[in-house]
Parts: structure tokens; C-alpha cells; sequence
């Protein structure tokens, strides 16, 4: 299939400042960010007519493979003489799936109103009780109690949207 440049420069365009963002949290070296990102759009683009959902959450979750097959395929090459202790894979594995979890939590939650997420940041990242968040936000706690109700199902519903599984 040959490569149709205009896709794959929409893609950059639209997602890559963020998805190299993501790679660069789980790899310090961004010489091999750029690489990461460039494959997982390439894959991507290949995989384009198929997808369906979120291309945002499709790229992370592509990117995340390419990294996890990236760190094993370095385990079967010979290792260089040096001290520093390997890290378990499914430690790998698992620090990725959180910086996914984080990036499309942090997405889905730019989506919501601000009255919702705003009311959801207070209750679950700041950890305020109802009444806290009342005083905070200088709403009623009925109010607070309300949006959190509607702002959690909304969630939810934006997490279908973008092909999160729960």
C-alpha cells in the first residue's frame, strides 16, 4: 500500500505533539520517542479504514504496544557487559498501562463540561469531602452531590466514545 503522505502529515499534525508527550513520560531518550512515535503513526495510518473510536486513544494504545515490543525485543539481545539491573517486564508493562490510563483519563476529562469536571477533580484527585467541595467551588453540596452524579455518567459515556475498555 503506498504511503499517502497527507494522512500520515494529518496525523502528525493533530496528535503527535501529545503522543510524543506520552512517550517521552515512559522514555527518557528522545531520539527513540521519535522513533516510537513514527512507527506507532505508521501503523496507525496502515490500520487507518479499520479504526473506529477515538484515533487519540488508538494512537496511545498503539504507541504502548510499540514500547512494550520495543523493551522485549531488547531482552533477547545479548546484553552489554554493564551493572544497571533490568527492569521486570511486567513492571514495564504496567508503568505504561498507567501513563496510558493517565494520558486518556486527562483527555476524557478535557471533554467534560467545566462545572463537571471540576466538581470531579475536587472529590476524587483533591480527595474534598462534599462539603469541601461545596465551600471550594461555592456551590450548595446538593449541587455538588448533582454534578458529580451527572458528571460521572458523562464520563463514562466519553470513555465509550474513545474505545476505553473498563
Amino acid at each position: 500500500m503506498p504511503l499517502d503522505e497527507d494522512v500520515v502529515a494529518a496525523i502528525y499534525r493533530e496528535h503527535g505533539t501529545a503522543l510524543r508527550r506520552f512517550v517521552l513520560s515512559a522514555s527518557r531518550d528522545p531520539h527513540l520517542a521519535d522513533d516510537i512515535v513514527q512507527e506507532t503513526v505508521l501503523r496507525v495510518w496502515q490500520q487507518a479504514p479499520e479504526i473506529t473510536g477515538s484515533m487519540r486513544s488508538y494512537l496511545f494504545r498503539t504507541a504502548r504496544n510499540v514500547m512494550i515490543d520495543n523493551y522485549r525485543k531488547s531482552q533477547r539481545r545479548p546484553q552489554e557487559a554493564d551493572d544497571r539491573e533490568l527492569a521486570d517486564p511486567a513492571e514495564v508493562t504496567g508503568r505504561v498501562d498507567e501513563l496510558l490510563n493517565r494520558v486518556l483519563m486527562e483527555e476524557a476529562l478535557l471533554r467534560l463540561s467545566a462545572e463537571h469536571r471540576d466538581v470531579l477533580v475536587a472529590l476524587h484527585y483533591r480527595r474534598f469531602t462534599v462539603n469541601e467541595a461545596a465551600v471550594q467551588l461555592n456551590i450548595p453540596s446538593g449541587t455538588v452531590k448533582s454534578r458529580a452524579f451527572y458528571a460521572v455518567k458523562a464520563l463514562r459515556t466519553i470513555l465509550d466514545e474513545m474505545g476505553v475498555e473498563r
